[in-house]
């Protein structure tokens, strides 16, 4: 990839993270192209160049944070125990909700407000992102590592949970978020521990 194409790249991705902000924040119906542009400090027009409108932005924005969050929990390595691979993928959802993405993420916690074509996306993303727990917690169940009441009740409280951390772990610094994020995986593992 030469050096044009890089920059092109990294101004497409730091667009759609502005995006997946503003959108997470405001819902789709109240961000508009002015907000992202503002909050990159370029022109409307800037983003034309990348972008054709509202609904494109908006879709990158939803494809490439599902996308990339879902994959980047899948290459996490898949060796060890039930509890240790979950805690390990409760942890770094948690890391990336706190560091990454804190208001992009409500993209994907209330979606019945976005037209019928990106609610259909995004419910599919996140039943990808889903399964990626939902496997852990089935293996789990199986060996008889983990007891759950309700399969779905657990993997909702959990998921609920860690759409919560950045509120209550980004204004923390250093050693402080991490043992936070750290406490907060360890309570949600708790959801799967069988009883004493």
């Amino acid at each position: 990839m030469n050096r044009v194409q890089r920059k092109r790249d990294e101004r497409v991705r730091r667009i759609v993270a502005a995006a997946a902000e503003v959108f997470g924040e405001r819902g789709y119906d109240a961000a508009n192209l002015e907000d992202v542009a503002e909050r990159l400090d370029v022109t409307k027009g800037s983003l034309y160049y990348y972008f054709a409108g509202k609904d494109e932005l908006a879709t990158a924005a939803i494809e490439t944070l599902g996308t990339d969050w879902t994959e980047r929990l899948e290459g996490l390595p898949a060796d060890g125990s039930p509890g240790r691979r979950l805690r390990t993928l409760v942890r770094e959802h948690v890391a990336i909700a706190v560091r990454e993405y804190p208001a992009a993420l409500r993209l994907f916690l209330v979606p019945d407000s976005w037209p019928d074509t990106l609610r259909a996306r995004i419910h599919d993303l996140r039943r990808r992102h889903d399964q990626v727990f939902r496997q852990v917690v089935r293996e789990g169940v199986a060996a008889g590592e983990f007891a759950i009441v309700d399969e779905d009740a657990t993997l909702q409280a959990m998921h609920a949970a860690m759409s919560q951390a950045p509120l209550w772990c980004s204004h923390l610094d250093g050693p402080a978020q991490d043992r936070a994020m750290d406490d907060l995986a360890d309570t949600l593992m708790k959801l799967v521990s069988p009883p004493r």
